[in-house]
């Protein structure tokens, strides 16, 4: 059985210290997520109203000529940004800080008007690794579903 020094354990004072800087970790966290619902927003609109197309080939490597993004990265900011425009409830948690990018650029693979409410609890309650997975499960079932449904509608075709 081995115990832990008492050197290595916290005193009183030093737990509420740490405490507090995890507070503030937590807080600038979802205030940096409010930002990046605004950003999303602003995304949107400037693809929509084609800002980029001054010579660059789409939004995605304007922002990346412009924010000095990965051109990856930039093509998914402006996919999340996109769906988010069908998708308040989850770009509001966003704006609130209930959820993070993370979560939300997973939870926007497979969300429609219909689907979001139930996955707005899964991004409430589990972890960003534990959305991921979820996701891949979701995006699974949902391929397996439509190649059953294509084969359905092949099978029924005569002339």
């Amino acid at each position: 059985m081995s115990t832990i020094p008492s050197a290595l354990l916290p005193s009183p004072p030093r737990v509420c210290e740490l405490d507090r800087l995890g507070d503030e970790i937590a807080e600038l966290s979802a205030h940096l997520d409010a930002a990046t619902a605004r950003l999303l927003s602003l995304i949107r609109e400037f693809d929509t109203r084609g800002g980029w197309n001054t010579g660059f080939r789409s939004c995605a490597e304007w922002l990346s000529w412009r924010v000095g993004l990965d051109l990856g990265a930039a093509r998914e900011r402006v996919r999340v940004a996109h769906a988010l425009g069908a998708l308040p409830r989850l770009a509001e948690a966003l704006a609130r800080g209930e959820l993070s990018y993370a979560k939300l650029r997973a939870l926007t693979r497979v969300a429609t008007p219909e689907t979001e409410a139930r996955l707005l609890k899964v991004g409430r309650t589990a972890t960003a690794a534990h959305v991921e997975r979820i996701i891949r499960a979701w995006r699974h079932v949902d391929r397996r579903a439509e190649a059953r449904e294509t084969a359905r509608q092949h099978a029924g075709r005569s002339l």
